[in-house]
């Protein structure tokens, strides 16, 4: 964008008005989102079936860091809800990073296209439209897809999240936490799978079982599963998740020139399949915010908006303590300038305690086809303040781009439940063309320090130097020495040397030291 250029108008919120000539009730909604600071509009008041858009309903930037749920059923509009936010936050100088799970969230970067169903929109809210594309960054798990890669290594990922990619049950999660103590503790860096898949061999051998004899041991069958579960990971090809360059999430906190804020896209579609993949990379993402980023108390804007799409499957068959440590760094980010938005069907998919943390809604339509259905929309109905609609009607009957909405106002008292025929977003509404994508992707500043994957020194070639670096014993006189194993791992023969031992207490004393770890079991990554 040129220097005499500006932010599209429609980008940046609108004072909110109130007409004598609305009704009482719609005058008492309006006047709990007439806010004198900066707000991002998300439309026009429905009530009594009429679109009122003297009426406008907002959200407070400074309240973008009290986290948020959109919810809603398949069809109904979140994924546009998004992009609606997602703009007007870039347009205010505030990051964003999106989950693009359906694939449909690069078009961001495109201006939109002026249609019928765009004209009839934005006249309805009385919307000045503006075609325009935002600054973004386009990011993909491991590299499968058209973005720069993400990877995490195994050591920062740590054993808490580790355990609920691997689907590990309690005891297993608690013996995994036990090889990362004793990796951290020797210096042994667990940068990708053979990394573990070494350590845990050789503590079950019979080299390194004493090792871990004073903390509690690690069985042969609790070590067999983790090394199962490793293998089977491996094999629907999940390596390239873990390795080196590691992301570095501050990445995520930047700036264009024009002072938009960049989106950062992260796509999705090709591990649509592995849901707690993703759903628990997403959590290491905000885990390595939240280790990184200084506390800032009550900012004037969030240093970044997260929106974690899908959510229900990061809480999918969670333990107590995975979702006590997502309750606590929900709760604790927000001091951070960072606010989350969980994006899910129903509000009963997120845990009482971290819905408890969420203080701007935008509900769009529930169906209530059948008795579960019925109890769902009942059970929404009542996790909102008290209403002038009869919500049960009203959130049955919502049309596509149309949602309940309450926020936090200026003070941090709820606002009104209002329903909100909302606007079109400004960019494109769909994915943006491959090729022009693949282009965007190969320009980034970003592509020179993560596209090339990196196997530096770690914990599997120390412990293949230590075998590489065993005596050999000579064969006894007149016998013929016996010939190796044929197929034998280097892990097996690593695991079988006694010389490993010394070099792991070495490490231990001279490079090894005991790394602080998160909630999540993550650590701090060594800048």
């Amino acid at each position: 964008m040129s220097d005499s250029e500006t932010v599209p108008q429609a980008a940046v919120p609108e004072a909110a008005a109130s007409a004598p000539a609305l009704p009482g009730e719609a005058l008492e909604i309006a006047a709990g989102y007439a806010f004198a600071g900066p707000a991002l509009d998300l439309g026009a008041l429905i009530w009594d079936g009429n679109c009122l858009p003297d009426a406008q309903v907002r959200i407070p930037l400074p309240m973008l860091n009290r986290h948020g749920l959109v919810a809603g059923a398949t069809g109904t509009g979140k994924t546009k809800t998004l992009q609606l936010i997602a703009e007007q936050l870039s347009a205010q100088g505030v990051p964003v990073f999106l989950a693009d799970v359906k694939g449909d969230l690069s078009g961001i970067s495109r201006p939109g296209r002026l249609d019928d169903r765009v004209r009839s929109r934005t006249a309805e809210v009385h919307q000045q439209w503006t075609p325009v594309g935002f600054p973004a960054e386009f990011l993909a798990l491991g590299g499968l897809g058209h973005g720069i890669p993400v990877r995490a290594t195994i050591t920062s990922f740590g054993p808490v999240l580790l355990s609920k990619v691997l689907q590990l049950n309690q005891t297993q999660e608690q013996s995994l936490g036990l090889i990362f103590h004793y990796a951290d503790t020797k210096g042994l860096e667990l940068v990708d799978l053979k990394d573990l898949r070494a350590v845990v061999a050789f503590l079950t051998s019979d080299e390194g079982r004493g090792e871990l004899k004073n903390i509690g041991g690690l069985s042969t069958a609790t070590a067999g599963v983790i090394l199962r579960s490793l293998t089977a990971f491996e094999a629907q090809g999940m390596a390239d998740f873990f390795g080196e360059p590691e992301f570095d999430t501050s990445e995520l906190l930047r700036t264009a020139a024009d002072g938009r804020g960049v989106v950062s896209v992260l796509e999705l579609p090709a591990v649509q399949d592995k849901p707690q993949l993703f759903s628990t990379f997403l959590m290491w993402l905000l885990a390595d915010l939240f280790h990184d980023l200084p506390e800032v108390g009550d900012a004037d804007r969030p240093k970044l908006v997260f929106f974690f799409d899908e959510a229900h499957l990061l809480f999918s068959g969670a333990s107590k303590a995975f979702l006590d440590s997502i309750t606590q760094t929900v709760r604790l980010i927000r001091s951070k300038g960072v606010g989350v938005f969980f994006v899910t069907q129903t509000p009963k998919d997120v845990p009482g305690d971290v819905l408890a943390q969420l203080g701007n809604r935008v509900q769009h339509a529930l169906r209530a086809f059948t008795p579960d259905d019925q109890k769902a929309l009942r059970a929404t109905v009542k996790t909102f303040p008290d209403s002038r609609y009869d919500l049960e009607e009203l959130l049955t009957g919502l049309g596509t781009g149309e949602a309940v909405v309450t926020v936090l106002s200026e003070k941090g008292a709820p606002t009104p439940v209002a329903a909100t025929r909302l606007r079109a977003p400004e960019s494109l509404m769909g994915p943006a063309d491959a090729t022009a994508l693949d282009e965007a992707v190969r320009s980034s500043t970003l592509h020179a320090r993560y596209a090339q994957a990196v196997d530096r020194e770690s914990a599997y070639e120390k412990l293949a130097a230590a075998q590489s670096q065993a005596p050999t014993e000579a064969a006894p006189t007149g016998r013929r020495q016996a010939a190796p194993r044929e197929q034998q791992s280097v892990v097996e023969q690593v695991v079988g040397s006694g010389m490993f031992k010394s070099l792991a207490r070495s490490l231990g004393t001279q490079l090894g030291r005991e790394i602080s770890r998160s909630l999540f079991g993550t650590a701090r990554r060594r800048r």
